[in-house]
C-alpha cells in the first residue's frame, strides 16, 4: 500500500514542479540549469518534497530504499547490508541512541567533547545565536567562521571583514537555518537538533590559508582508516580526499568528485594521539567519523558525524566500498 501510494504522489508531484520549471523557463526567469537538473539527478523527485515535509508519513525503510535507487543506481539490501553504504542505511534505521544528537549539534557537542576528552581540543567559540539579527558583527575579530549547528555542510569563512560577501553570507545561512536536514536523508540524530548559529576562531596552518582535516573512521570501536581532505575551503584549489590505513598506507578508495593526492604525506605526529581520543569517542558505536585538525603539533576536535555522505557516496569501483563495508560488523552479519 505504501509503495503505491508513494508511486502515485512521486509522480504527481514531479508533473506538478515539471509544469513550474517549464513555466519559468518561458517567463525568461533563467531556469534552465534547474530544467536540466530536474532530468539528470533522479534524486530531485524524492529529496524536494521530502525537504518540504511533504515524505514525512514515508516510513524511514522505504524512503531509504527509494533515495538510494535514485542516487546509486542499485538496490539497497537492508536484510543482509555488504556495501559500506549499505550498512550505513542500516546503522540509520536501527542504532538510535539518545546522546547521539547531542554528538551532532555542533554546538552541543562541546560540552559533551568537554566530558568525554577534555576541553583542550575545543576550538575557541565566539558565541551561539537563534538567528543572524542576534549577531553583533562588530564585536568580531576579523577573522571567524560560521556554521549551522543542525545540519551538514553550511559553513561561512570570513577572512577578512572589509571584502567579506556578508550579504552573501547571510542568505546562505537563512537558508540553511529553514532546512530540516532530517526530513531529506532520514539521518536520524539531526531531527530534533534546534536550528542555531555558531560562530568560532578562524583556524589556519600558518601562513597557508588551507587547513587539513583528518577524519578518522572508527568501526566497531577501532580507528582503523583515515580521510586526509586538503583545499576543501581554498577557492580555485583542487579538493582532494586521500584514505589512510591504521599504518599510514595509502588505499585504494576514491569517490566521485573527490580525487585522491598522488603525492606522500607524511604522518602526523600526533596522530597516535588523535587515533586514541577517536576511540574513547567512538566506543560501543557500529560506525562513527570523528573530525580533527593539526596546528603547530596541537589536536583540535572538529565535528562528529555518523554517516558519511549521508551513505550516497559514489564509489570508482565497488570493491573499494565493499573493503570500508567488511571493516563494520553489524549483527546482519551474522545470519
Amino acid at each position: 500500500m505504501y509503495k503505491k501510494a508513494l508511486m502515485w504522489y512521486t509522480n504527481m508531484y514531479c508533473v506538478r514542479a515539471f509544469l513550474q520549471v517549464i513555466d519559468n523557463v518561458k517567463k525568461g526567469y533563467g531556469y534552465m540549469s534547474k530544467l536540466r537538473a530536474f532530468f539528470q539527478n533522479p534524486e530531485y523527485f524524492i529529496t524536494s518534497p521530502a525537504a518540504k515535509g511533504y515524505l514525512d508519513w514515508v516510513p524511514d525503510a522505504l524512503y531509504l530504499k527509494m533515495l538510494y535507487r535514485a542516487k546509486l543506481k542499485k538496490k539497497c539490501d537492508l536484510k543482509k547490508p555488504v556495501l559500506y553504504n549499505e550498512k550505513l542505511q542500516w546503522i540509520k534505521l536501527h542504532d538510535r541512541k539518545d546522546e547521539y544528537r547531542i554528538m551532532v549539534d555542533k554546538y552541543d557537542v562541546r560540552a559533551y567533547i568537554t566530558d568525554k576528552i577534555g576541553g583542550e581540543y575545543l576550538i575557541p567559540c565566539y558565541g551561539v545565536f537563534n538567528s543572524w539579527e542576534e549577531i553583533d558583527f562588530d564585536k568580531l575579530p576579523s577573522q571567524f567562521v560560521i556554521k549551522c549547528t543542525h545540519d551538514s555542510g553550511s559553513v561561512e569563512i570570513c577572512r577578512d571583514k572589509d571584502t567579506w560577501d556578508k550579504n552573501g553570507a547571510e542568505a546562505r545561512i537563512k537558508e540553511a537555518m529553514r532546512r530540516n536536514y532530517y526530513k531529506a536523508y532520514r539521518e536520524w540524530p539531526y531531527k530534533d537538533v534546534p536550528a542555531r548559529i555558531i560562530i568560532e576562531k578562524y583556524m589556519t596552518e600558518g601562513i597557508s590559508e588551507d587547513l587539513k582535516d583528518y577524519k578518522v573512521m572508527c568501526f566497531n570501536g577501532r580507528a582503523l582508516v583515515t580521510e586526509v581532505h586538503e583545499n576543501r575551503f581554498i577557492k580555485g584549489e583542487l579538493h582532494t580526499q586521500t584514505f589512510y590505513d591504521r599504518d599510514w598506507k595509502p588505499l585504494p578508495i576514491e569517490q566521485l568528485g573527490l580525487p585522491m593526492l598522488h603525492e606522500h604525506r607524511d604522518k602526523p605526529a600526533c596522530m597516535d594521539e588523535i587515533f586514541r581520543l577517536s576511540e574513547m569517542i567512538a566506543e560501543g558505536m557500529y560506525h562513527v567519523r570523528v573530525d580533527w585538525y593539526v596546528i603547530e603539533d596541537r589536536i583540535y576536535f572538529g565535528e562528529i558525524t555518523f554517516f558519511d555522505g549521508s551513505g550516497f557516496e559514489v564509489f570508482l569501483d565497488e570493491e573499494q566500498e565493499k573493503l570500508l563495508g567488511d571493516m563494520i560488523h553489524l549483527p546482519t552479519d551474522d545470519r
